[in-house]
């Protein structure tokens, strides 16, 4: 008959947990630790934040991208605070190569990600997924390593002072949470719009591994054999070697990526608080290309086909008062201003760098025809579903929505079914809208999406759609090339709040059964 082993009396040690033979005193010594939790939390929630950002900028689909991000993360949490059980035992030298893992892996996952993205990106085929495949990996081991704190991190606590279970947890954790929101307000507000993405991350993962290595050697040095000591100051000095390395080499780098992605024909690369603007070719007969976070929005080969299909048949009416949403390159305006008739073309943009290098490259200036110049042209940088919440009714004859592709989260709520709803609001009794839906032989689903959404906001809608799209780059919402064998189109939709619109081209042979409205809380893009 086994006896049943009696309960063991709280503050009991474990058997391999004498106490630790500190530097200091254990209350000083339990602030250190609690400090390191802060510290490698703040670390792990950058991390984390750096490959949702960085795959919703190579990857497309913000909300993808986060959720398999911080699915994968939470699970190898689990999975990682299961498998540190069996460091306990060496809990001190455990943590101290968790940190040093984590801060490599973690300083340098930006800019693995950015090179596969620019070298293998265009290959085809599975090269294709490496991005993705590689994102899936990074949240996988960041998520394990991190997880693997959390038990170390309680042994390490209990080391210095034991106390019940309840004060231990609610200490760490407290540290932790506090350290997580550190982390959270200084990768958008800090690292992002100072440092970058990669240096960002580079420099977090050298704030990692100091904190990290100076808790261990520091404080629990006396735990450590001298043989572990010594392996444990090697691994960190390499570690900062490597990222000091990286951060050194980090412009070169990106430069090189830059020019991987969009050819050596680079003329400007900046990146405003919006978005990553660059602009390539317009000079020595070369056209001029202008990609926005990697997507093609401008091709100098064919823009002017999909400005004047955008603005031809909607300026057929009444066009005294023009409303142009998006369009801060002035090339839409461009074509407004060739009618007659015209008083006022209002422009809205999100991203005023856009509008200043519309206003002063020589080569987009020229091309848009100095539209800036023009006394009646007014731009207004902003959101453009907020602005029109403020217009008043009945203000423009023709509004204009020349935007991002509806897949595209940041986008989804300018083709909302509330969008169509203020822009009718916004047009006179003959007023029209016109908006840019994708291409329709390739994204059917979406172009049709778009159709019935405007529909159902009350707009009498004809859908037409112009061949002739250069190839090279996606139409869709992510930055991979388009590998379809559709016929390369841009997909249109005019619209009027009073009798339906004549004069287009339409055939709805291609029509979708079933599609229904897009809306602000059950996007359908």
């Amino acid at each position: 008959m086994i006896e049943p082993h009696a309960p063991a009396r709280p503050g009991t040690q474990p058997p391999w947990a004498g106490p630790a033979r500190l530097p200091v005193r254990p209350g000083t010594g339990r602030f250190l630790v609690l400090a390191g939790v802060f510290v490698c939390a703040a670390c792990g929630l950058v991390y984390e934040l750096e490959l949702v950002a960085l795959a919703s900028y190579l990857i497309g689909d913000s909300v993808t991208q986060a959720s398999v991000v911080l699915s994968v993360m939470v699970f190898a949490m689990g999975i990682g605070s299961l498998a540190a059980k069996r460091l306990r035992w060496h809990a001190a030298a455990g943590f101290g190569a968790v940190e040093a893992a984590l801060a490599l892996i973690g300083g340098c996952s930006a800019m693995a990600l950015y090179a596969v993205f620019a070298w293998t990106g265009n290959w085809g085929g599975l090269w294709a997924q490496g991005p993705r495949c590689l994102l899936v990996a990074f949240s996988l081991a960041i998520g394990l390593l991190i997880g693997a704190e959390v038990p170390l991190l309680m042994e390490l606590i209990q080391r210095i002072r034991r106390q019940d279970a309840g004060g231990a947890v609610a200490d760490l954790f407290a540290a932790d949470y506090v350290g997580a929101l550190v982390g959270g307000l200084a990768f958008p507000f800090l690292l992002l719009p100072f440092l970058g993405q990669l240096t960002g991350t580079l420099l977090t993962g050298t704030v990692n591994v100091v904190a990290g290595g100076c808790l261990v050697l520091g404080l629990f040095r006396r735990d450590l054999s001298r043989r572990c000591r010594w392996l444990l100051v090697i691994t960190n000095l390499t570690v900062l070697g490597l990222l000091a390395s990286a951060a050194v080499l980090v412009d070169d780098f990106e430069r090189a990526a830059r020019q991987a992605v969009y050819g050596k024909d680079v003329r400007v690369a900046l990146q405003t608080d919006v978005q990553e603007v660059v602009l390539t070719g317009g000079t020595h007969g070369r056209p001029l290309n202008l990609f926005l976070d990697g997507r093609l929005r401008v091709s100098g080969r064919d823009e002017h086909r999909y400005h004047q299909a955008l603005v031809a048949p909607a300026m057929n009416g009444p066009h005294a008062r023009v409303l142009v949403l998006g369009g801060g390159d002035g090339l839409a305006a461009r074509e407004v201003l060739r009618h007659r008739g015209v008083r006022r073309v209002d422009i809205v943009e999100l991203d005023p760098g856009v509008v200043r290098l519309a206003r002063h490259d020589p080569a987009l200036s020229a091309l848009n025809d100095h539209v800036y110049d023009d006394p009646r042209v007014h731009v207004t940088t902003g959101d453009a579903f907020d602005l029109l919440r403020a217009v008043p009714p009945g203000t423009y004859d023709v509004v204009i929505a020349d935007l991002p592709d509806p897949g595209i989260t940041a986008s989804t709520k300018l083709y909302s079914q509330e969008f169509y709803g203020l822009a009718r609001r916004a047009l006179t009794e003959r007023g029209r809208l016109v908006v840019h839906a994708g291409p329709v032989a390739s994204r059917r689903h979406v172009f049709w999406t778009v159709v019935s959404t405007m529909r159902a906001a009350g707009l009498h809608t004809v859908p037409y759609r112009v061949g002739g799209r250069a190839s090279g780059f996606a139409a869709g919402p992510d930055r991979t090339t388009g590998t379809s064998g559709a016929p390369r189109d841009w997909g249109f939709v005019l619209g009027a709040r009073g009798v339906a619109p004549v004069g287009v081209g339409v055939g709805e042979r291609m029509w979708v059964p079933g599609v229904a409205a897009s809306t602000l809380v059950h996007p359908r893009y």
